[in-house]
């Protein structure tokens, strides 16, 4: 036995309302806006198909339909709560816009003309979805294989909804209206689905964000907001291996603030903060947008240059110059910025750490010499993977005879 179309659209606003009130919880608990934008969406949604269950039957048309107007706008709710998440702003007009024709087909077409408004109606709903569904697509663009299900589901609710209308239109009989046809008590079974299936898909976008930011946090310098060591190291890795595939060499740049100790001794650890954060400044605007930066140690900074040494060492100077010519102060006390660096270069596939070695003991004799100033690794370092091959082939050559002499006029020479 069939249940009854109203026990099914009663079942839906319990499954919208409870789904809801879970979705402005973990709103409210998480600061997270646009769950309290789908969590109204879900609660107005679900009052709409309370008040035209129960109320529209005693109000009759067409005031029964205008009542849907409310549904509408849930559904509108909805694709503004998708722009929102990704940082927009909510288009009030695209969403006022759907309640608004709806009004106007219910009040302007004929009465009897039910299965017109009811195909209108199912118009308005899958339009909103498939804008929901472009906005997710917008945002995913770049990740379409992993994301797939917070475009799918949408442009699947889009579709099934107008298939039942369009099917009932086509098989209705004048005995029997649309509401009380089978294809309304499939729309019912669908719109539980629906509000299941899109719950899911904003758990997984939240879920996904948090993982995000999580990951963010931990390869970001809270300070400074470059990389710090782990971020440099991972995002370094991925740009070596990516120039190694063109053949392309790579630099590396490290950077040691001169007498920071002193500064925070002088002027306390507050004025050695503005220093650090200064000092990221004049890195991120000296360098260019394709080069990575990270703070990898107190004072100590490095960044990757996909370029040969010699545009390393130009554009090494023209931090040392920026930050050297900055005219910092702190309570009218001039406050000496310099900067020792040290470069080191490498041929395509390089390994990171050997690359870093280099650079580090280029900035070290760069200290001793006097500090505010560039040095060079003196040898282009090799890479791991050329010093492993270089071990083994030394080990599978033939050894040579170690020769213990002995003293004259003794055993002649012994081979071991």
């Amino acid at each position: 036995m069939f249940l009854d179309t109203s026990t099914l659209y009663l079942i839906a606003t319990l499954v919208a309302a409870m789904l809801g009130l879970m979705l402005l919880h973990f709103g409210r608990q998480e600061g997270i806006a646009a769950l309290n934008w789908w969590g109204a969406a879900y609660l107005l949604g679900a009052a709409a198909v309370a008040l035209w269950t129960l109320a529209g039957p005693r109000l009759g048309e067409p005031w029964s339909s205008a009542l849907n107007a409310f549904g509408v706008i849930a559904c509108g709710l909805v694709w503004s709560a998708a722009q929102v998440f990704h940082g927009r702003d909510p288009n009030w007009l695209g969403l006022g816009a759907g309640a608004a024709v709806w009004l106007v087909a219910v009040f302007a077409l004929p009465s009897d003309n039910t299965m017109l408004r009811v195909t209108i109606g199912a118009a308005i709903i899958a339009c909103y979805a498939a804008l929901t569904a472009m906005e997710l697509l917008a945002e995913r663009r770049k990740s379409m294989q992993k994301h797939w299900p917070s475009m799918l589901v949408p442009l699947l609710h889009g579709l099934v909804l107008m298939l039942p209308v369009v099917i009932g239109d086509v098989m209705a009989t004048d005995d029997k209206p649309f509401e009380h046809s089978i294809w309304a008590a499939l729309f019912a079974v669908e719109l539980v689905l629906y509000a299941i299936g899109t719950v899911f898909v904003i758990f997984m976008l939240v879920s996904e964000r948090t993982v995000r930011a999580h990951k963010a946090a931990a390869s970001i310098d809270p300070l400074t907001g470059l990389f710090n060591r782990r971020g440099f190291s991972e995002v370094t890795t991925r740009m070596i291996a990516r120039e190694a595939q063109a053949g392309r060499p790579v630099a590396v740049l490290i950077f040691d603030i001169d007498h920071f100790k002193s500064i925070n001794d002088r002027f306390g650890h507050p004025a050695g903060d503005e220093i650090l954060k200064l000092f990221s400044s004049v890195i991120t605007h000296s360098l260019r947008i394709t080069d990575l930066c990270g703070r990898i140690g107190g004072e100590e900074f490095a960044a990757l240059l996909p370029c040969s040494i010699e545009e390393a060492v130009i554009a090494a100077e023209r931090v040392r110059v920026a930050f050297a010519t900055s005219g910092i102060a702190v309570d009218d006390a001039p406050v000496e910025t310099t900067v020792s660096i040290g470069v080191a270069g490498g041929p395509a596939g390089i390994d990171l750490d050997v690359l870093l070695a280099a650079a580090d003991t280029a900035l070290y004799q760069a200290k001793r010499a006097g500090r505010n100033r560039i040095q060079t690794a003196t040898e282009e370092p090799l890479s791991l993977d050329a010093t492993r091959r270089l071990v083994a082939a030394q080990a599978t050559l033939p050894r040579k005879p170690n020769v213990v002499r002995r003293a004259p006029g003794t055993v002649s020479e012994l081979q071991v």
